[in-house]
């Protein structure tokens, strides 16, 4: 399994994988879940990505369960925290105020039966709140052991920057895909620069890329995007055919070949897919070992250039017009 080449990372643990293992829905046959997580950490696949409001809790409890018997060190466990959950399962809000960190936290590793968490970072950063106070929080419990290395979600370059001012960020969570790259223009060169490594989230914008019935995944985020991206999304699926064309050249599915072309894309920059089962994981580690040609990337980049791809379904970074944000 490749690893993650971050120049100056300041990640204690000696290697992590580029390939990272989402468990966020891992909410339906817990058995399958935890043998999801010994077949990753049997391929080498170390970066397990969790939260403390991932099925209220329950997804940080299987992942506990998945590493008890295992060596800590064989896995490399990423949490996020502050998303606040209705009771139905959704979510209103987000609340990362740095009096609340070691709070989350402590629940955090009662869940998951751990001493301390490889990477911790809020899920969003508040703007009402200067993000030195929430990185600086957090580095109180890096001096105090229960983290390791810190992260962060969502962010613009600028945040980044002074995230990074105020305590050494090992990885920057953000939405990437062969459909989705903002984050080339600003985000990436400044984490290249900075030294942080990127883990991409949403590889398969949540099945819409690969999956066997993308208009339906669509119907279930429309809500969540507007208008003019909705109208992207169309025009983007749109051209799945030409884009499993070279799948199909290669051998592989089309979920394989988005897989791919993220690594493609820098040895410090991570693919984070959301494998539920043992086949799945199978299935993404098989996307490993594709290489691309510069032919291969060319004919890509002709299929969806850089300029259409705007197929983005999370919300805005600043969210602080909407209300989202308790402080």
């Amino acid at each position: 399994m490749k690893h993650l080449n971050i120049a100056g990372s300041t990640i204690t643990h000696s290697e992590i994988s580029q390939l990272g293992l989402g468990t966020m829905r891992m909410n339906g046959n817990k058995e399958d879940g935890i043998k999801a997580i010994h077949t990753a950490l049997d391929a080498g696949i170390n970066f397990i990505n969790t939260a403390d409001f991932y099925d209220a809790g329950l997804s940080e409890i299987l992942v506990g369960e998945a590493l008890k018997g295992q060596q800590r060190d064989k896995a490399f466990v990423s949490v996020k925290f502050g998303g606040l959950l209705k009771a139905n399962g959704g979510m209103y809000g987000i609340d990362s105020r740095p009096e609340l960190i070691e709070n989350y936290l402590a629940y955090s590793l009662k869940r998951l039966g751990l001493d301390y968490i490889d990477l911790y970072q809020p899920c969003r950063i508040n703007p009402h709140i200067p993000v030195e106070e929430t990185i600086g929080a957090i580095s109180k419990l890096v001096e105090k052991g229960f983290v390791r290395s810190i992260g962060i979600s969502e962010v613009d370059a600028a945040t980044l920057r002074r995230a990074n001012q105020t305590y050494p960020i090992s990885l920057v969570e953000v939405t990437y895909s062969m459909m989705s790259r903002k984050i080339e223009d600003e985000l990436i060169p400044a984490a290249r620069e900075l030294g942080i490594g990127v883990v991409g989230f949403g590889v398969l914008l949540s099945g819409i890329i690969g999956g066997q019935d993308p208009q339906h995944k669509l119907e279930h985020l429309k809500h969540m995007v507007s208008a003019q991206v909705l109208e992207n999304f169309n025009k983007n699926i749109s051209l799945s055919g030409s884009l499993e064309e070279i799948a199909k050249e290669k051998g592989v599915t089309l979920s394989q070949l988005a897989i791919a072309w993220v690594l493609s894309q820098g040895q410090d920059i991570m693919a984070l897919v959301g494998s539920r089962t043992p086949d799945q994981v199978r299935n993404m580690i098989s996307a490993a070992d594709i290489t691309f040609t510069s032919e291969d990337l060319a004919r890509i980049e002709h299929i969806l250039p850089k300029e259409n791809a705007k197929s983005d379904y999370m919300p805005p970074m600043n969210l602080a017009q909407n209300g989202l944000f308790k402080w």
